[in-house]
């Protein structure tokens, strides 16, 4: 390109966009498109995607057709369009949102020469009459955003976007743009291939996000964390993932009883209700939005804060793009996920009853996302890793492995003897299998092969899963290892892995995290919540109620549990208010036993001089919850708990849970005509007279323990609440 064309094309950037410089690979891509030849672009989302196909389309002649998933992201990118020039009809789409006249509007513009791109889905572009009416008009080229739909291995495969190629060849031949923010090698190859354009040039922008701070926490209170988290970062803007309709509902309702500016966004919510969401955000007149995956797709919101995984996400790919929707202005982004291996447990059942090919990419791509969270390596080098980019820095000091580093071992030894035995085994198998063969661990699959005869069966046996998971990974980000493109997950030796082995040289193993583990660690501390409680005041309070406890001759716990003295020490609750949001006590609590407990806290945050978190406190949705006045109201009316469980979609353990909180917040209800007809009345009495007379706790084991085995759980818990109801509310 010549000095006078270089200079019209900057002159175009500015009187179309206003902007006087192109960002990253803009301008290379853009010429490659006015030159007509095909190009594949990989950027990262915020890198400025959507301009490269936009400029290219207002230069050139005829008509680009531009295909994206989702009627929104059309919608956004035309009024955006049409921001930039005089002429509405510069952009329109062609989608199901739109009536006859509007369809006929917009095909009299592309007909005139108005129209300079032509948005369609590519269910849309497959109608019939839309490609007759394409092989009418000049066409520049075609845009195939959000390419990574096109492959099985991307985390939104749509099987239409794999009929794009054939259709494009029954219109007619033109140049083809495919964009897409997250790509592996495999995904890349995968697009490559099915729209025939191996022969394109390639640009591949940086996949590392500066800005980003990533971070992985054990989900235990998860909620309550997040309410802390956005009262300490009022005012900036958030967004939340979760994984179900449900848990957007639930947790949206939790975010508005503490206060703050929520609102949800899920595919259940009618359109317009999920635009006026969207726009509120925008508008900043909330500052989260709680939403499943379905949000946030080419939403161009620049001061996204941080970004909150609920649930964890089935794969890397959608972990990187939701996080990517954080700092995109280059400012601060924080990206927490809550992770724990149920979760994914979870994940694997829902996806059963799938095809097995769909099963099996599924059960890898999760394989992926354990293994990232898992890792103790530096989030940025795992990330960057499976986008197929080296990360030379060792700490890149912005993720939770780098700024609070896990000790390390030497493991050059166990690095030398986890490559010769891949060597042994050869290059058909996925990293468990390794493991299994290292720890020597009998499969029906290691039998098959017959490697539980192997000289190399059971070589690492002194180790266990967690270590050598971190060997493997370990080799994978230091280029020992090849993890295969077409066989996705087969891992084998490559010649730098050989060398390892002839030469080998000191490696550092930190080993893996195990959330569930460490969250139990945590909940052993006296302090559950991760050690934030006050120990001196816990104690106090624990004397305290002993003495109340006496005085009502009631046993300590019907006064109130440990949770809630627990969190009376972190919040210092100094009014009968205050006192009702601690966990565990509601008005009738606070009211009957609150008193002196509240006089206690005032004098000892007096005395110590505390500055109380008072935004920090969170306030439970129970009260406020369908469910509750549902069950006082069935059990006012005598129903039978199975019935009251069924109209309220719960298991009869869930029923009791729920119970059992409504009355440890000091609501008082009368289940005796449900005990009477579900229990033998001497058996009542004899639980009864045990929490009377005998029990230290509430607990349920040590009831257990000292009753012995003629009673059930069910039994205990009824008796219980029965108890607690009676004597403490």
């Amino acid at each position: 390109m010549n000095q006078q064309e270089d200079t019209r094309l900057h002159d175009k950037l500015k009187e179309y966009f206003g902007f006087s410089s192109f960002k990253g690979n803009q301008e290379a891509v853009i010429r490659n498109v006015l030159a007509g030849r095909d190009t594949f672009v990989l950027m990262p989302t915020g890198g400025g995607k959507s301009l490269c196909y936009q400029l290219p389309a207002l230069i050139m002649d005829g008509v680009a057709i531009i295909i994206s998933p989702l009627i929104a992201l059309m919608k956004n990118q035309v009024d955006a369009m049409r921001t930039f020039s005089a002429d509405d009809g510069i952009a329109h789409f062609l989608n199901s949102s739109l009536n006859k006249a509007a369809v006929t509007k917009v095909r009299n513009d592309v007909l005139a020469g108005r129209t300079k791109l032509l948005y369609f889905a590519p269910e849309s572009l497959t109608k019939e009459d839309n490609v007759s009416f394409l092989r009418k008009i000049k066409i520049s080229f075609y845009a195939i955003d959000e390419a990574h739909c096109i492959s099985e291995w991307g985390h939104d495969f749509r099987p239409e976007y794999r009929r794009i190629r054939p259709i494009i060849n029954d219109i007619g031949h033109a140049p083809l743009i495919a964009l897409t923010a997250t790509a592996t090698p495999k995904v890349q190859m995968d697009i490559q291939k099915n729209l025939g354009m191996l022969d394109a040039t390639v640009f591949k922008s940086s996949f590392n996000r500066p800005n980003l701070f990533y971070e992985i926490r054990p989900k235990h209170d998860a909620a309550r964390e997040i309410i802390r988290y956005i009262k300490q970062n009022e005012g900036k803007s958030g967004i939340i993932y979760c994984l179900s309709r449900k848990k957007v509902e639930e947790l949206t309702e939790l975010l508005q009883a503490n206060d703050i500016r929520a609102l949800a966004y899920h595919a259940g919510m009618d359109a317009a209700q999920r635009a006026q969401n969207q726009d509120k955000f925008l508008m900043e007149e909330v500052d989260v939005i709680v939403a499943t995956i379905a949000f946030g797709m080419g939403i161009d919101k620049p001061d996204v804060r941080y970004v909150i995984h609920y649930d964890i996400p089935k794969s890397l790919e959608g972990y990187y793009q939701e996080t990517g929707r954080a700092g995109r202005d280059g400012g601060e982004g924080h990206c927490i996920a809550f992770y724990s291996y149920k979760d994914i447990q979870k994940l694997e059942k829902f996806m059963q009853g799938k095809p097995v090919a769909e099963q099996e990419i599924g059960k890898l791509l999760l394989m992926e996302t354990v293994s990232y969270a898992e890792s103790a390596i530096c989030r940025r080098k795992t990330l960057l890793h499976y986008f197929g980019e080296e990360y030379p820095e060792e700490n890149c000091g912005c993720c939770d492995n780098c700024t609070h580093p896990r000790p390390k071992t030497e493991g050059r030894e166990q690095m030398q003897l986890a490559l010769k035995v891949l060597r042994a085994i050869g290059d058909k198998f996925k990293m468990d299998y390794l493991i299994n063969v290292l720890i020597g661990r009998t499969t029906a699959l290691i039998k098959s092969y017959g490697h539980h005869k192997s000289e190399w069966f059971g070589a690492g046996a002194g180790q266990n899963d967690r270590f050598w998971g971190a060997v493997i990974r370990q080799a994978l980000i230091l280029g020992l290892i090849d993890k295969n493109i077409e066989n996705y997950g087969l891992l084998s030796v490559n010649a730098r892995g050989e060398e390892y082995i002839e030469h080998p040289f000191s490696v550092m193993i930190a080993l893996d995290h195990d959330y569930d583990e460490e969250q139990e660690e945590e909940a052993a501390l006296p302090t559950g919540k991760g050690g934030a409680a006050d120990e001196e005041l816990f104690s106090m309070l624990k004397d305290l109620r002993k003495k109340v406890a006496k005085q009502h001759d009631l046993p300590p716990f019907v006064i109130f549990q440990d949770p809630s003295l627990e969190d009376m020490s972190i919040q210092y609750p100094v009014t009968l208010e205050e006192m009702q949001n601690i966990s565990g006590v509601g008005v009738g609590k606070a009211k009957k036993f609150g008193e002196p407990f509240i006089k206690l806290i005032k004098a000892y945050v007096e005395e110590k001089e505390i500055i109380r978190p008072q935004d920090m406190v969170v306030k439970s949705v129970v009260n406020r919850s369908g469910n509750k006045v549902f069950i006082i109201q069935s059990i006012d009316r005598k129903m039978d708990f199975e019935d009251i469980a069924r109209a309220r979609d719960l298991e009869f353990d869930e029923l009791l849970t729920e119970i059992e909180a409504i009355v440890n917040s000091g609501t008082r209800l009368n289940i005796n005509y449900y005990i009477s007809e579900a229990m033998d009345e001497d058996k009542a009495d004899e639980i009864y007279l045990y929490f009377k007379e005998d029990a230290q706790s509430d607990s349920l084991d040590e009831a257990l323990e000292e009753l012995g085995s003629d009673f059930t759980e069910e039994e205990i818990r009824l008796v219980r609440i029965k108890f607690i109801c009676e004597q403490g509310n």
